[in-house]
């Protein structure tokens, strides 16, 4: 048997091509050709040239690290020892520095699959994109377009994604995010205030066909336009839309007004010697498409019950007076056996005012605004029945039809069905919310401003993702969020395939001589 030694490549050697890359920078900087450029022209070619050295030191630094040898017996979940030895197996990597190869030893057996201690040391990923490659392109593709977002990274990284792997990436990113918030006790900065407020709401997103809801989808299938290219009058849109379910949780500290200060700040009209209204604590929003509208609501009273286990703050609930919300939150609140105080958006109430009131005046002018105006303080005071009695006599008084006195009827309804949650004069005295900004505001940034930003039908797996990624970053957990995803990867891809989810431990080898046979 003939042998030969063979030495481990010294560390010098491993980053020559790093060395000579900042050789090579370094010599063209104090070149005469330089001497003459501007400012913003070296800079640019810095910031290319720079990406070149940084993947050359990465893949000086995964080469090294692939030199480790593991430190006992390589035994997988199966309870099977791997005692066959593979060394130098290669793998492809795409960072944000650019493509490396990363070669490292792996450990099998006969009809056993391969286990690299050194892939869990690294915790290198599942796929050819690291772990930062698919954290930028999260972080984009949840602020923009996928066709953007990829520009974006292409045009700041070394990273090559297309735009399929980029919607896998983003899926992969945000699979974690029920988990995180499921079992992570958030620090919110010390003792919050005494009142806990959630609320809610539904938007719609234009998904492809497949993606709707078989009721959806049924309805949208039996929908024939009369002509080719656009609808006509009264029939409906074809661009069919799945609800996503939106849900906020936030505390915050009472801020006391009167019914003439929400008229006064209706008016765009603030009292400069009040104190500025407090801001939302611990505010987590989010919003979800493949789950409904009642399970959203169960996780924010679990959320809620987290930051008040033992009930002792004021517990609010700002709805928009739709039937099924408000009953699920009934439902959901006796289960848990918290007190709740439900809200109606005092917002919502004033748009049926403004309805009824077009029954008696004219459109945009003083007297409507007069009339409204009055009848939202009463109704901020306290008065609803006397508020509806009184436009409904107004409209007896004035002989109105069945039809043209609809308005002020279906006003008088809504009003008086939820009397109950408009006790507007006890929520002022109490320095409470009465109005669901918080949550209009979720829609608009989850949903509006990204859903419906490319104006494409979404795919279900990836409009979800994206809503995560936006909740997140909405929440400002997303640096929290990203550390626990790291870890859940690191046991997912590897611990989980070794005994008792034990990786065994890797050393960097002693630098001498040994025999290879031949």
């Amino acid at each position: 048997m003939n042998a030969l030694y063979r030495s481990q490549p010294s560390t010098a050697s491993l980053f020559a091509a790093a060395d000579a890359q900042y050789t090579t920078m370094k010599d063209t900087l104090m070149s005469s050709d330089f001497q003459g450029r501007t400012e913003p022209e070296v800079e640019r070619w810095l910031a290319v040239e720079q990406q070149e050295l940084m993947r050359r030191l990465f893949q000086a630094f995964v080469t090294l690290r692939g030199q480790a040898q593991v430190q006992g017996p390589v035994t997988g979940a199966d309870g099977v020892t791997r005692t066959h030895v593979r060394p130098e197996q290669s793998r492809a990597l795409e960072t944000v520095f650019g493509a490396v190869e990363a070669e490292r030893t792996g450990h099998a057996g006969r009809g056993l699959s391969t286990l690299y201690p050194v892939d869990a040391s690294l915790n290198l990923p599942e796929t050819r994109y690291s772990l930062e490659v698919e954290r930028q392109v999260a972080l984009a593709a949840a602020r923009l377009s996928f066709d953007e977002a990829l520009e974006l990274v292409g045009r700041l990284t070394g990273a090559h994604v297309p735009k399929r792997q980029a919607e896998e990436a983003v899926q992969r990113a945000a699979r974690d995010f029920e988990a995180f918030y499921a079992g992570t006790q958030l620090d919110w900065g010390g003792p919050t205030s005494e009142l806990l407020v959630l609320t809610f709401d539904q938007k719609g997103v234009v998904l492809r066909r497949e993606d709707l809801t078989e009721a959806t989808r049924k309805a949208a299938e039996d929908t024939h336009s009369k002509m080719d290219t656009r609808g006509s009058k009264g029939e409906p849109k074809r661009g069919r839309k799945r609800m996503a379910a939106v849900a906020a949780v936030y505390t915050v500290a009472p801020y006391l007004r009167t019914a003439q200060d929400i008229i006064a700040g209706l008016r765009h009209v603030r009292d400069a010697t009040k104190p500025p209204r407090p801001r939302p604590e611990g505010k987590r929003v989010w919003a979800s498409l493949t789950r409904e509208l009642k399970a959203v609501i169960a996780e924010a009273f679990a959320e809620a019950s987290d930051r008040d286990p033992e009930h002792r703050k004021r517990w609010l609930v700002l709805v928009d007076g739709d039937d099924k919300l408000t009953r699920w939150v009934r439902a959901e609140a006796r289960r848990r056996g918290v007190e709740i105080t439900l809200v109606l958006d005092f917002i919502h109430a004033l748009e049926y005012l403004w309805k009824a009131a077009h029954v008696f005046f004219e459109e945009s002018t003083p007297e409507i605004e007069a009339w409204v105006l009055e009848r939202l303080e009463r109704m901020l005071l306290g008065d609803i029945s006397n508020v509806v009695a009184g436009m409904t006599r107004m409209a007896t008084v004035r002989g109105l039809s069945a039809k043209d006195r609809k308005p002020v009827d279906t006003a008088a309804r809504y009003l008086l069905k939820r009397k109950g949650m408009m006790r507007y004069n006890e929520m002022l005295a109490l320095g409470a919310p009465i109005a669901t900004g918080i949550i209009e505001g979720a829609c608009r940034h989850l949903i509006n401003d990204r859903m419906d930003l490319t104006g494409a039908r979404w795919r279900l797996p990836s409009a979800e993702a994206v809503l995560r990624l936006r909740s997140i970053l909405s929440s400002g957990d997303f640096d929290d969020y990203w550390r626990f995803h790291e870890e859940t990867e690191a046991r997912r891809n590897h611990a989980s395939r070794y005994a008792d989810g034990q990786v065994p431990p890797v050393m960097m080898p002693t630098r001498r001589a040994h025999l290879k046979l031949v």
